[in-house]
């Protein structure tokens, strides 16, 4: 008697029928795919020995059950996504989830680079610098309204210029007689001293420092020759066509000072009364 050649589940004979082995044991169609076919996701039927399967995160699908929620778009052989466990392919995950380039008013699609500001989104070549149109990419840009430059162009087109050098002041800089200077620019029109952060005056709207000042300027003091600037609180006599430092305004003779107290002018000489008494 020939030996049984049955399914490992049914018990009936495999002999004329297709079978498939699994783990060494045969099964006929049937059985096997009633043990071992996966069921899919989407139709709820099981995926048959001899259907084509696919597999995406613990879900198997028939290749013709998998496809787009949205679009009904087979998925076997495209890209896609899954978005709270449906999947959708490329383009209607763009349309319902991906921003759009508020330059281009084109998609901004994932993966690719793009720049967000404000609550808008571009695409990295669409973020162009409103003056010169070349793209910012991650440079540094200055917002204007509803415009954006580059530094350069903005520093160029808007930042106020030097009056002396007429550069573009970025930053810093002092002001005087309400124009921008860089601080390096605003010298002593003489000495060519920087000015700024010292005291400092002008002449015929050209500014000065004190020393220059006094020199070019500024009236001699009588008696030790140096000039009389009137800065930093200093008090000085004046009579007829010249002036003293107070200090220095003594009695010609005895150097008693005569701030205050009479005197009496001897030609060049200024006496006290007591050294105009003894004349």
């Amino acid at each position: 008697m020939a030996d049984r050649f049955d399914c490992d589940n049914c018990k009936e004979s495999l002999y004329g029928r297709k079978y498939i082995q699994s783990d060494d044991s045969p099964y006929c169609i049937p059985c096997y795919d009633s043990l071992f076919s996966n069921t899919c996701d989407e139709c709820k039927e099981l995926i048959g020995h001899d259907a084509r399967e696919l597999f995406y995160e613990d879900r198997h699908y028939h290749e013709h059950c998998f496809r787009c929620f949205r679009c009904d778009r087979s998925l076997a052989d495209e890209p896609f996504t899954s978005q709270e466990d449906a999947l959708l392919c490329n383009d209607c995950y763009c349309n319902e989830f991906s921003s759009k380039c508020v330059a281009c008013d084109k998609i901004v699609m994932p993966g690719t680079r793009k720049l967000e500001y404000a609550g808008s989104t571009w695409h990295e070549g669409c973020f162009i610098c409103h003056s010169c149109e070349q793209p910012i990419g991650s440079k540094s840009f200055i917002p204007d309204k509803d415009e954006h430059y580059c530094v350069p162009c903005y520093e160029d087109k808007f930042a106020p210029r030097c009056t002396r050098c007429k550069k573009t002041l970025a930053k810093g800089g002092v002001t005087y007689r309400d124009e921008p200077w860089h601080k390096e620019c605003f010298v002593c029109t003489s000495c060519k001293t920087q000015l700024a952060g010292q005291h400092f005056t002008s002449r015929d709207d050209s500014p000065y420092c004190l020393k220059c000042f006094g020199s070019l300027y500024a009236k001699k003091c009588e008696a030790c020759s140096k000039p009389i600037t009137g800065f930093g609180g200093g008090k000085y006599i004046s009579f007829e066509d010249r002036q003293w430092h107070q200090p220095c305004f003594t009695c010609s003779q005895c150097s008693v000072s005569l701030v205050g107290a009479g005197f009496f002018p001897d030609g060049e000489r200024i006496l006290c009364r007591d050294c105009h008494s003894n004349l």
